[in-house]
């Protein structure tokens, strides 16, 4: 494609791809640059635009700047203005390398070989399109970090001598995720949430805190099907807890995936285990017709190896450097946008989460937070952030049904999965861990607390056997602290009536609220 002449970036708008300004402005940086070249690429979450007003606001997925913010209206002008306040979005640059002239890029380049902010260019669009430029290494300049610090979060990267910069992209050319720096991410951060939760654990008897580790593990393992839908019978729930027990402990590779897979799905009869061969979606069918409606396209089977040892490189080289729920979330959820296998996606993307957490010692030796419980309380919060990204991405994947009432991609959509704004992500999942370590970490050890003086109380009372100290106490939660008609004529006929009545005593001295 030929490069746009600088008439082609338009002036102010109302309406930009379907969305709505909050004034008439000028698109300014990605919003302008996917505008002019046509770019088939999601755009950024928040877009830039130049208004007219002398303020700065947000409104909307806008950011407003005053006129004196105002780029020239040139491929250059954008360029810079798009590091300069927005930051990265590797898929939207790689897209746009793509599309303008080699000769118009050097050309630009080679005019300011000193600019930060060419050099920084200059390397990525050798990075991202794995083709060098007619260009001379660069002699002089300070050396200048890719990712800016203070905008998005980074590793401490290499140096490239060529072109003067520190490539501290958080992952490879095969999968990197990138994630802004927010006040929330940054307030989430310093508030040690680790440290809180070793204190938590701290106020906690030995005796208590191993029955609250395996209550918590059950429990996530439960909700992790539950998420899904599906309410296996109890054995796969605790071979699956099992498994989630030992995340941390083995280095991820395919053939890690592939044996978690297998303890997931159990049954093989009616799914087929492996990577992907074909297609695949996330949505429903149309109930007239069979065909496909997806609310989420997977990546191609094509693009699985490259992108699986893109999670593996992540994983392995980078996630260390960033911080734990950080790397957890882009790891977490890349995988699951890429889809890998035709069942089980979900349960490894929680698995995942603890994969992270569990490696970096983030959560208490022998504890799994129930990052999945928080996750079935705020199901809706869940799909929301899912849709974050892929509701962005899917109007731009062409695909067609199949046979089988699968889809088939028909555009190279690789860059979709590999590079995203994961910023949201890694917040929601902040979250997550905050009330695991807030309240059901806490609740959890108060309740077993509360329920041994219970069970104290009622063998002082009545000699019982353990089993059916758990029976009666059932029937108390479940009939509001009282026993049921029922109860008091078949399973615990055999109290007296001043019994009965010194047992619901003991229930509502330990659990009235």
């Amino acid at each position: 494609m030929d490069a746009p002449q600088n008439n082609l970036f338009s002036g102010p708008v109302s309406v930009f791809q379907e969305s709505r300004l909050p004034e008439r402005a000028t698109p300014a940086g990605y919003a302008a640059l996917i505008e002019a070249y046509g770019l088939r690429a999601p755009a950024p979450l928040t877009l830039s635009a130049i208004g007219s007003r002398h303020k700065i606001y947000e409104e909307n997925d806008w950011r407003i700047y005053s006129p004196r913010y105002a780029p020239s209206a040139t491929l250059e002008g954008h360029l810079v203005f798009a590091l300069k306040y927005e930051g990265l979005d590797l898929a939207v640059l790689k897209r746009l390398f793509e599309a303008a002239t080699t000769d118009e890029l050097a050309a630009i380049i080679r005019a300011k070989p000193t600019s930060a902010y060419m050099r920084r260019v200059w390397f990525l669009y050798e990075w991202l399109l794995e083709t060098r430029l007619d260009l001379e290494d660069a002699k002089t300049g300070n050396y200048a970090d890719i990712v800016d610090t203070k905008q998005q979060f980074a590793v401490a990267g290499e140096t490239s001598t060529r072109h003067r910069v520190r490539n501290n992209l958080p992952g490879g050319k095969a999968f990197c995720p990138l994630v802004r720096r927010t006040d929330a991410l940054e307030a989430f951060i310093d508030a040690r949430l680790d440290q809180r939760a070793a204190a938590v654990i701290g106020k906690i008897s030995a005796s208590v805190l191993a029955r609250t580790a395996a209550f918590l593990l059950l429990k996530d393992s439960k909700s992790s099907y539950a998420i899904e839908g599906e309410a296996p019978p109890q054995n796969r729930i605790q071979r699956w807890g099992k498994a989630i027990g030992e995340a941390g402990k083995h280095p991820l590779d395919a053939d890690e995936f592939l044996r978690l897979q297998r303890i997931v799905i159990g049954d093989d009869r009616f799914t087929r285990l492996g990577f992907r061969d074909e297609g695949g979606f996330v949505g429903e069918h149309d109930p007239e017709t069979r065909l496909p409606l997806p609310d989420h396209i997977s990546a191609r089977p094509e693009d699985l190896s490259e992108l699986i040892q893109g999670i593996i490189d992540f994983d392995s080289d980078y996630a260390a450097e960033l911080s734990p729920v950080i790397a957890a979330a882009v790891l977490a959820f890349g995988f699951v946008y890429i889809h890998p296998f035709a069942d089980g996606n979900g349960r490894l993307h929680r698995y995942l989460i603890h994969h992270v957490l569990s490696a970096r010692g983030f959560n208490p030796p022998g504890m799994v937070f129930p990052v999945s419980a928080a996750i079935l309380k705020r199901i809706d919060d869940y799909r929301r952030v899912l849709e974050s990204y892929s509701a962005r991405a899917l109007p731009l994947i062409d695909w067609e049904p199949t046979g089988r009432m699968n889809v088939r991609v028909l555009s190279d959509t690789g860059d979709f999965y590999r590079f995203f704004d994961a910023t949201p992500h890694a917040e929601f999942l902040f979250e997550c861990v905050e009330q695991t370590i807030e309240t059901d970490l806490p609740e959890e050890a108060a309740f077993l607390e509360r329920y041994d003086t219970f069970k104290t109380r009622i063998e002082a009372l009545i000699e019982m056997p353990a089993s059916t100290i758990d029976l009666l106490f059932n029937f108390l939660k479940q009939n509001g602290g009282k026993l049921s008609k029922r109860a008091r004529e078949k399973e615990f006929e055999m109290l007296t009536d001043e019994e009965a009545q010194a047992v619901e005593e003991i229930y509502g001295a330990g659990f009235s609220d």
